[in-house]
């Protein structure tokens, strides 16, 4: 298996779902193996219709995030919106401590840029691994994918 790189990404509307998977098809054209949790889930407002049992899928999804966190090399957050995703800061917190890669992905101008103009937890995170290009994240991974071989 190659290198695994997680996407935390947040997954609420169709964009979200789209972006997600276009990210993943870049990253994927790099030579990378995806986590992206909406594959191996789906979506919770879905899913939640077909069980009376949310607490149970609540764990579940909580559950397979945490493994991929777990497993993967480089975390690959995308934080765009007004504010960021709170699951993928979650996320991105728990690759920290676990020693991942962080890296950063954020084309919105309204909260962040590479000066560190967003909370400091985040940014300290991810360090120089911000892109706000596609162009930058091709880069930023590629120097890390041959800093790895």
């Amino acid at each position: 298996m190659g290198i695994l790189i997680y996407i935390a990404a947040p997954l609420f509307n169709e964009m979200e779902w789209h972006r997600n998977l276009h990210i993943k098809k870049l990253v994927e054209d790099l030579g990378f193996v995806v986590h992206l949790p909406q594959d191996k889930a789906g979506r919770f407002s879905d899913l939640s219709k077909n069980t009376s049992d949310t607490a149970k899928l609540r764990k579940t999804i909580f559950n397979n995030d945490l493994e991929g966190v777990k497993k993967c090399d480089i975390i690959l957050c995308l934080l765009d919106g007004r504010v960021p995703d709170e699951g993928t800061c979650a996320e991105l917190g728990m690759a920290y401590i676990l020693g991942k890669k962080c890296v950063g992905f954020k084309t919105d101008i309204r909260s962040m840029d590479k000066q560190g103009y967003d909370n400091i937890m985040i940014t300290e995170s991810i360090g120089q691994n911000m892109a706000e290009t596609e162009e930058e994240l091709v880069k930023i991974l590629t120097t890390i994918k041959n800093e790895s071989e």
